[in-house]
């Protein structure tokens, strides 16, 4: 396990590879920790850098009272890179940790080469909206809305043949620290990129799953294709957790964009 003392926050992270590899950094989405990066690393070609983090409020990142706001978490993610001393770098994001590539782009622009926007928008859902979940978790803790969330984050297949995958998910969904999932939500329901992510100028690719409930393709495909001569990646029978449901195909779409770009050879 490996840590970095950033300010106030302790990050938990995980590191692989030679330091002077080309660097991809993977953030974690919602009620998840780095853990879902696991099978998409593996297929991954070797002599990357490749950093993951568990987001503040999750996994064993500490956990700081609320309210969080995006702000924070586009900043603990510069300051962690600026700790490693990570420099154009890829930054890929699933769901919230794709905001946060989005909002990372726009500020920290002197750290990243490109962004992979994966299951993810400039947008998610209305305030109310992320206002009526805080106040189910509140009343009902992650447990009330794991089920509903298990509905949109996996294929129906999946759902039917891989209930171990699903069980084991729900586990570390319902596993986060509460005020962390509060504080996270939060930071969604206040934050619209879609004017900063339009301005954007540096390589994207967009990936999206035929099946997710929560960011469904569409979404995902108008934000990426605000940012000019962006790529846009569809991963069929696959829902909102794509990199756990389908990790080799996630990985070759990342390989061949890095291959697009000139970060790999």
């Amino acid at each position: 396990m490996q840590f970095a003392e950033i300010g106030d926050l302790v990050v938990h992270y995980a590191e692989q590879g030679p330091d002077d590899g080309p660097a991809v950094v993977f953030a974690n989405a919602l009620g998840t920790d780095l853990r879902i990066w696991d099978g998409v690393v593996a297929h991954l070609p070797p002599g990357l850098r490749v950093v993951r983090y568990d987001m503040r409020g999750h996994g064993l990142t500490s956990c700081p009272d609320g309210p969080y706001y995006m702000g924070d978490l586009v900043a603990d993610a510069g300051r962690l890179m600026d700790h490693l001393g990570l420099r154009d770098a890829v930054f890929v994001g699933l769901s919230i940790g794709g905001i946060v590539a989005q909002g990372l782009a726009a500020e920290r622009l002197d750290l990243l080469r490109a962004v992979v926007l994966s299951n993810t928008a400039a947008k998610i859902g209305t305030e109310q909206m992320w206002q009526d979940r805080i106040a189910l978790v509140r009343e009902g803790g992650i447990e009330a809305l794991a089920d509903a969330n298990l509905e949109r984050w996996f294929a129906r297949s999946t759902r039917a043949e891989r209930p171990a995958l699903v069980a084991g998910v729900r586990a570390m969904l319902t596993r986060q620290p509460r005020e962390g999932y509060l504080g996270c939500m939060a930071a969604i329901g206040e934050t619209d990129l879609v004017e900063s992510t339009a301005r954007l100028r540096l390589p994207a690719l967009g990936i999206a799953a035929s099946e997710d409930g929560s960011t469904p393709p569409d979404l995902v495909r108008e934000t990426v294709e605000s940012i000019p001569g962006s790529k846009f990646r569809l991963i069929r029978r696959a829902g909102h957790m794509v990199p756990l449901e389908a990790p080799a195909e996630y990985a070759a779409a990342l390989e061949g964009f890095l291959r697009d770009i000139g970060h790999i050879s």
